[in-house]
């Protein structure tokens, strides 16, 4: 069997019984088994129930019942995502026991889907202030570089997909954490619109910037993912009562035409970027350009302006939510997590207020900048992946990041990979596309991914 299948050649190669489902389990497992002592990605393997899992489905496509493209996949969840009577500890002691009774809402979808549930993965802790080595499981790898980080807080989601452990992973983002993984592992990841998937039975961080959507090796299989995610769910007040789009009947439709607006100050000025970092962007510039869409200059409030929104809204709604705890069981976070998140405890009423009117303000000025323009395009991040031993405690204040701004304003963002920089390790450069156009953004990044060679280069250590 080819080590690296994608979902789209895997449910490909299960239609036409060129491999069963519990073959291609088998086949992850053995990696799992094999890498991810390096790896650290899972917190968790769940080897029986995913042999069940594939069994099931072997059941369903001899039947010929099987559900589509998604029946017999292997994924997993990052460990945030409720898994009925399955450990579900948000990477920290404070749940290191904790079982709950019901799956998240995902994680139900998934199922229904027929995908094989591998486990769980790892994360930062309650999905922020990693890369810790003081929580009761070490944190997650880069399989590019043992010694980088993944990034995170999807961390262990994206080192899995790199490595070839998974086909597809679940990730959540507040303020980058599918992206930045994206970005640091060379894989795709996209933060759908706001609403557009639900929260429900995932552990929050954040009551107003919290994201859930998919990790992959490429823009295609992200979409299967996420047309399997998307929906409205009455349990997430904050889900959208839209109805769920068609996200791939368009997928290779191209890029004659679309209008894209790169955002040349965020990463020139504001946050200036490796020399790799700019290649890739500019060589994308180049590509889409020749493949007809129309390209210009966009102008954004800086990238600082819309971290101080919304980190201050990140911190103040996590102390919020962790201020009991915070009071009385202190020592059991991690020293990241309570340094970082205990900052909102000093955030007034005042304050809040501000950054939330700020952020009203700065979604205004990104839907005017997107009059002209269908898709923006930046960064995905503004190095390849640092030392895992590096991380500074503030490190998320000392520059801003290309991702928040997409999270103050909601829209649809993906990373994806364009390239490679020092010592072989994945750049990545970004795209956002207008609130629910999620569907013509993975379009552009798949016009881009298809027509570059980097999906054919996998980590050396997972081959």
């Amino acid at each position: 069997m080819d080590g690296f299948p994608t979902i789209a050649s895997a449910a490909a190669d299960l239609a036409a019984r060129r491999v069963s489902p519990v073959e291609l389990t088998q086949h992850c497992l053995e990696r799992i088994g094999r890498l991810d002592g390096q790896l650290n990605s899972f917190l968790l393997v769940t080897g029986e129930r995913a042999l069940a899992d594939a069994k099931a489905a072997e059941a369903r496509f001899m039947a010929g019942t099987q559900r589509g493209r998604l029946d017999g996949i292997p994924i997993a969840h990052k460990d945030i995502y409720n898994t009925a009577g399955i450990r579900t500890t948000g990477h920290s002691r404070l749940l290191e026991h904790n079982v709950p009774a019901a799956d998240a809402m995902v994680v139900r979808k998934w199922a229904d889907a027929g995908t094989v549930m591998l486990g769980k993965l790892a994360t930062h802790e309650f999905a922020m202030g990693g890369p810790s080595f003081d929580l009761p499981w070490p944190p997650a790898r880069n399989p590019w570089n043992t010694d980088r980080m993944p990034s995170g807080s999807s961390s262990g989601t994206g080192a899995a997909v790199a490595a070839g452990l998974i086909l597809g992973g679940t990730g959540s983002d507040t303020g980058g954490s599918i992206r930045g993984p994206a970005a640091y592992c060379g894989i795709a990841g996209i933060k759908p619109t706001y609403g557009l998937c639900s929260r429900a039975g995932v552990l929050p961080l954040t009551y107003s910037m919290d994201h859930t959507g998919p990790l992959a090796w490429t823009v295609e299989d992200c979409a299967i993912l996420l047309q399997a995610m998307a929906g409205h769910d009455p349990a997430d007040p904050a889900s959208a009562t839209r109805a769920v789009p068609d996200l791939l009947s368009g997928l290779d439709a191209g890029v004659a035409g679309v209008r894209i607006g790169v955002v040349r100050h965020f990463h020139e000025v504001d946050n200036k970027v490796d020399a790799p970092v700019q290649k890739g962007i500019d060589d994308a510039v180049e590509l889409l350009r020749g493949q007809g869409a129309v390209v210009r200059e966009v102008v954004l409030p800086s990238l600082q302006e819309f971290q101080a929104c919304g980190f201050l809204i990140l911190v103040a709604e996590g102390y919020a939510l962790h201020e009991q705890w915070l009071k009385t069981r202190w020592r059991e976070y991690g020293e990241l997590f309570r340094t970082r998140v205990s900052l909102g405890g000093l955030i007034s009423g005042a304050d809040y207020v501000q950054a939330v009117r700020r952020r009203r303000e700065l979604q205004a000025a990104v839907r005017a900048a997107m009059a002209d323009v269908d898709i923006m395009l930046t960064a995905g991040a503004p190095t390849v992946a640092t030392r895992i031993d590096d991380t500074p405690k503030w490190s998320n204040l000392e520059k801003p990041g290309f991702t928040m701004p997409f999270n103050v304003t909601g829209q649809p963002a993906m990373t994806i990979c364009a390239g490679f920089g020092e010592g072989g390790l994945p750049v990545g450069i970004q795209m956002a596309a207008r609130p629910f156009e999620d569907g013509l953004l993975l379009r552009v990044c798949q016009a881009y991914e298809r027509a570059m060679p980097w999906r054919a280069t996998r980590p050396a250590m997972a081959g």
